[in-house]
């Protein structure tokens, strides 16, 4: 070899690039459980709470996101394996968002949402804007390790019950659970001003600016999801803190707030799923920013910053909309649900 850098003759052809891209995706996909790769996530729900917490907030599911961001300059010169990206990460944030909408144990609703969140960010890095998925990877790490240890609280409260169906009116019982959870999923759903508001609705943005098939493909298919994720996030709140227990009465009466070695790191997370995206929103995004240029490489002709900057003032407000408009109605339902309950309980008295 003496010492020289020589590249494999196969890698040399345009389609053994592509295939080269492909394949570091496939790796990715399985990493951070994208569409077809997915099904170990909810297995691994076994384990610890605060594990999980760490596994989808700052480690092993989001190094899959890292990966194609590092790789960026292959994934740059192989057009198709860009819009595999684009298109299987529109397609998993959409599919796992369905999924999550029929969960009923807590912890597989937040693990579900996280396969919708990578999704995100896969498309947003198959749209060239590494920084806008890299920036919500960031953002997303506080409002999930929020929500997972969040949930550890309350499985906690209630004696291991993770049922979400045999909860209920834990917000008058824990109510600084409550609220985490409650600002963990605004965020999540992308509330004005929260964290997650800033990245994923800039990575819609992307989309809709870049004019393609693709970006508009990504652009309706995160748009719905944006929608859906409001209304599990908000179905997981009414069943298990605002309808009336469900619970044996000897253990609703053994419910109880954790103590403060819990609540502690739990509002620190709350503090940066509020203030990160603010923050780091310059840095990490928007035409001045450099943030990215020294570990990410975009092609001049798939720079959609300024599309995105000036894209239809429709495309920026729907998003926003839809996610307000999923939790009207999943408050909407699962109120009317649990009346039409109680209604038909009462009759056979």
């Amino acid at each position: 070899m003496g010492g020289a850098f020589s590249v494999a003759p196969w890698v040399s052809s345009q389609y053994g690039l592509d295939a080269l891209c492909l394949l570091l995706f496939l790796g990715a996909m399985g990493k951070s459980a994208q569409l077809g790769l997915h099904t170990w996530l909810p297995d691994a729900m076994e384990g610890p709470t605060p594990v999980s917490a760490l596994i989808h907030a700052a480690t092993m599911v989001t190094a899959g996101v890292f990966l194609v961001v590092r790789c960026s300059s292959l994934f740059e010169y192989s057009s198709f394996s860009l819009g595999v990206v684009a298109v299987v990460g529109a397609l998993t944030a959409f599919v796992a968002a369905t999924i999550a909408l029929l969960q009923h144990d807590i912890k597989k609703v937040i693990a579900y949402s996280t396969c919708s969140q990578l999704g995100y960010m896969f498309f947003s890095c198959g749209l060239s804007n590494y920084g806008a998925g890299l920036f919500h990877l960031f953002n997303h790490a506080f409002f999930k390790a929020l929500l997972f240890l969040s949930a550890g609280s309350l499985i906690h409260g209630w004696g291991d019950e993770q049922d979400m169906r045999r909860l209920g009116g834990s917000a008058r019982i824990m109510p600084a659970t409550y609220a985490c959870v409650l600002l963990g999923s605004l965020s999540l759903g992308g509330f004005p001003f929260l964290s997650g508001f800033y990245s994923k609705d800039f990575i819609l943005e992307t989309a809709a600016g870049a004019y393609t098939v693709t970006g508009t493909f990504a652009y309706t298919l995160g748009s719905v999801t944006a929608l859906l994720t409001s209304f599990y996030s908000f179905r997981l709140i009414f069943l298990a803190f605002i309808r009336p227990p469900s619970a044996p009465r000897t253990v609703a009466a053994g419910s109880h707030e954790p103590g403060p070695a819990m609540l502690f790191p739990m509002g620190v997370l709350a503090v940066g799923s509020i203030f990160s995206g603010y923050l780091f929103k310059d840095m990490f995004i928007g035409m001045g920013s450099s943030f990215t240029s020294s570990f990410a490489y975009v092609s001049p002709e798939r720079c959609y910053d300024l599309g995105a900057e000036f894209a239809p003032f429709l495309y920026k407000f729907a998003p926003a909309v839809l996610s307000l408009s999923g939790v009207l109605l999943a408050l909407l339902v699962y109120s009317f649900a649990a009346s039409e309950v109680s209604r038909v309980v009462l009759s056979f008295r």
